[in-house]
């Protein structure tokens, strides 16, 4: 059977029904409303856009691929993108999705192109090419296209099969996973194939990542689907927005380095050249077991109108007055929850000098709020994709994807909801090293080295993930507090306080652990300046432990001194009081 399989790769390929996006049920969407997940083609889908909670997806990263690749693109080319602001605005607010005439439109429009969104089209198959092959008519199995799945050197740790075990995809797993290629594909040589003049020895080398494994991904998401498509299309004017890839008729295996020719042209890259093979199994199921990957076009250079993605600015080599800052795109980093990166996110799209710039989608959600297009209290959520490569980008080692609620208001230069959060975000930080050098003094003073940055985990890191879901609820609290400042500082104070309070706990069991030895402690030399000494012990380590929090978090010590002085006022016996006595009076912002 498998031995058939491999063979359908040759011209004289099994001939099999053909699979269109527009009607076959291949996005499993959730209603609004509640309920099961239900499976819809893309008409029905767009038409219920403003009934439907949103896509789910097998694979994170799937998910900016399909909106990208497919919904994104036929809705600005059918209804065009908006204009103005005002005009985002009016789309985004509207009762019911689409108007009448939008809907006459889509229709029409995948009407027309019906035929260029058929999977297995003999002549035009939907993001492939026609009849693809190598030399020998070699194919590969389809977990060449799966981020998931043991193919070649990419083996997932604990993989459940190997490269040498057959994979069935049904069209739908197949759909997705041919644009995610086309968007996420790893940098690894790819195979040769017949008409491509750069072939040599039979294999394609230099392939960059798919242009998002270059990004940190940004999707802001709205309460539906139709809100989270118009929130991600940018404002474009007509003469800039460019055609998608179905529009510019069949792809040939030969492939080159150029620009994007509009945001259009940029969402429907066409990074690689694949072919999927599809046969019907003894059940007469139509399944996708055999693929062809080649090189595909090679995107140079990052174009600066890309929206999914915040930017980085690095002072030039040279300083010069005429020298711009270098701008790029800015990736997560493995590990860190999105929160964690709030000064990008927060980042004005306006920045001129060293620092971050926020995606454009996040700051034309500012604008749309300060036009009273939106509310303060928009439940706006940000999702953040990427892809850690390994080995010269040519397997994937892990994937990052993470959901926040994003208040608008943060979002403004000078407003408090900002400052607040770009407070916590740094006070979280701050606290986690302050865990850390705790632990080192403690390490110190055992007779021990501290625990290296890059090895091993460090207890900050256990309080990161302590504070993670209590900052997160902070963030939801924000954004429903508005411009009430009362509330805002009621919230500063509540964060505080509870985060003293996790602080103190990591810090106790690292203390309660610590060796007998450490209350002597251990004298040691300093590095790097003679005849100097410094002791480390246990009571030292905890009393610059304490003091350091109380640095950081200013707001919750105040409050506790005032609270221990009025306790001290009152007539009679005065309690014991310590760093996590009683709680703080007015700290009541809902955690």
């Amino acid at each position: 059977m498998n031995q058939q399989r491999a063979k359908q790769g040759q011209l004289g390929e099994q001939r099999v029904p053909g699979y269109n996006l527009v009607d076959e049920p291949w996005l499993t969407v959730r209603p609004a409303n509640g309920g099961p997940p239900v499976k819809l083609g893309m008409a029905e889908a767009l038409a219920r856009a403003h009934e439907l909670e949103g896509v789910v997806v097998e694979f994170s990263t799937q998910l900016p691929a399909v909106l990208r690749q497919v919904l994104l693109p036929v809705v600005a080319d059918a209804t065009g993108a908006p204009q103005t602001l005002r005009e985002k605005g009016d789309r985004l607010t509207r009762e019911g999705g689409f108007t009448k005439d939008e809907l006459d439109n889509l229709q029409t429009y995948l009407d027309e192109h019906r035929a260029k969104f058929d999977l297995f089209d003999p002549v035009a198959p939907f993001a492939q090419v026609a009849g693809l092959r190598t030399a020998k008519d070699e194919t590969k199995g389809s977990a060449a296209l799966v981020a998931t799945a043991a193919s070649g050197n990419n083996v997932p740790l604990f993989a459940s099969r190997t490269d040498a075990d057959p994979l069935d995809l049904t069209p739908a797993q197949a759909a997705h996973w041919l644009v995610h290629a086309h968007c996420w594909d790893t940098a690894a040589i790819k195979t040769g194939v017949v008409g491509d003049p750069q072939v040599k020895a039979g294999k394609t080398t230099g392939n960059p990542t798919g242009p998002l494994g270059q990004l940190g991904v940004i999707i802001p998401t709205g309460r539906t689907l139709y809100e989270t498509l118009l929130l991600n299309l940018p404002v474009t004017p007509t003469t800039v927005l460019g055609i998608p890839q179905w529009k510019r008729g069949p792809h040939g295996p030969t492939w080159e380095s150029r620009a994007a020719k509009g945001l259009l042209d940029l969402w429907t890259w066409q990074a690689r050249r694949i072919r999927l093979i599809p046969h019907q199994d003894d059940a007469g199921q139509l399944k996708v077991a055999r693929v062809v990957i080649s090189a595909g076009d090679r995107l140079t250079p990052m174009p600066e109108q890309e929206p999914h993605t915040a930017w980085t600015f690095t002072a030039p080599v040279k300083k010069s007055a005429s020298v711009l800052p270098e701008r790029r795109p800015r990736r997560h980093i493995q590990g860190k929850a999105a929160w964690r990166g709030l000064e990008a996110l927060l980042a004005p799209n306006r920045q001129t000098t060293d620092g971050f710039e926020t995606s454009v989608l996040l700051d034309e959600a500012s604008a749309l709020q300060e036009l009273g297009k939106l509310d303060a209290d928009y439940p706006l959520q940000v999702e953040t994709f990427g892809t850690v490569y390994g080995t010269q980008s040519a397997i994937v080692e892990d994937v990052i994807h993470d959901a926040i609620p994003l208040p608008l208001l943060a979002l403004h230069q000078d407003s408090e909801a900002r400052q607040l959060l770009l407070d916590v975000a740094e006070q979280a930080e701050r606290l986690a090293q302050a865990v850390n050098n705790l632990s080192a003094d403690l390490r110190r003073a055992a007779g021990t080295d501290p625990i290296p940055w890059d090895k091993g985990q460090r207890p900050g890191e256990l309080l990161l993930h302590t504070l993670d879901p209590l900052v997160r609820r902070l963030l939801a609290g924000v954004r429903d507090a508005g411009t009430d400042e009362d509330v805002l500082d009621r919230g500063r104070l509540a964060w505080e306080q509870v985060a003293h309070r996790l602080a103190w706990d990591v810090a106790n069991e690292l203390l309660l652990a610590a060796p007998a030895t450490t209350f002597g402690g251990r004298t040691l030399d300093q590095s790097g300046k003679a005849g100097k000494t410094q002791t480390y012990r246990l009571g030292t380590a905890g009393a610059n432990f304490r003091q350091k929090v109380n640095e950081i978090l200013p707001r919750h010590a105040d409050a506790v001194r005032e609270a221990a002085a009025a306790r001290a006022a009152e007539p009679g016996p005065t309690p014991d009081s310590g760093p996590d006595s009683d709680p703080v009076p007015g700290a009541d912002f809902d955690y």
